[in-house]
């Protein structure tokens, strides 16, 4: 596996197109990885989750995959600086049961409506945490506790919207969390690394980063 650091321009003409709709974002991300055949969904098979992260105007895309990406398939003038790529095999190996970790991880947290059957977000910040402490038990990690509660910061995002054909309206609500967790399964917790979290996995939302604990 490898993650992708892009440090983006944003005057680049590419760039402000793919931020007014996120599908052309995902048609430009999935430009640099090999076809495949035709019934195969192109996202998956690579393994790509994606975070754009700003900061104070300027904005840093991470990109994980499966397979290595060849950025140079990118329009001229997307990027600042070279991309930078890793291997996330000794993040793989730091997988192990009861291991404590800092994450960050943006999320589209949803519920189904009882009554329409359609998605809804989860807007209140106790329905977030409380959706995220599902997904572990899922997925194979906690969150400890810390006298004010769960260790988990919140932040909203921008609303991330698009259409992927005319009649079709992207809009999604992304939540930040940052905090951390204790792996509790290990290989649970090592496929959703790898594969995900959660909705809008093509659009931002999914990838999970990780890092030592912090100190306080």
């Amino acid at each position: 596996m490898f993650l992708s650091k892009l440090t983006i321009n944003v005057h680049s003409r590419t760039f402000r197109r793919d931020y007014a709709n996120v599908h052309d974002m995902h048609r430009t991300l999935m430009s640099v990885y090999p076809d495949v055949p035709a019934d195969t969904p192109k996202r998956q098979a690579h393994g790509v989750l994606w975070r754009l992260d700003s900061n104070r105007g300027s904005y840093v895309q991470y990109v994980q995959s499966h397979t290595r990406p060849d950025w140079g398939k990118l329009p001229d003038g997307h990027l600042t600086a070279p991309a930078e790529i890793r291997t996330l095999q000794p993040v793989l190996d730091a997988i192990t049961a009861g291991r404590k970790l800092a994450f960050r991880f943006v999320a589209n947290p949803t519920k189904c409506d009882n009554k329409t059957r359609q998605r809804i977000p989860l807007r209140q910040p106790a329905d977030q945490i409380d959706w995220l402490i599902r997904q572990g038990q899922t997925h194979g990690f906690v969150i400890p506790a810390t006298a004010a509660g769960p260790d988990i910061a919140i932040t909203p995002t921008a609303t991330i919207t698009g259409r992927k054909n005319e009649p079709s309206k992207i809009t999604i609500e992304p939540v930040r969390f940052d905090g951390h967790l204790i792996v509790t399964d290990p290989a649970a917790f090592t496929d959703a690394f790898s594969n995900g979290i959660g909705r809008a996995k093509a659009y931002g939302c999914g990838l999970i980063s990780l890092a030592s604990p912090r100190i306080d």
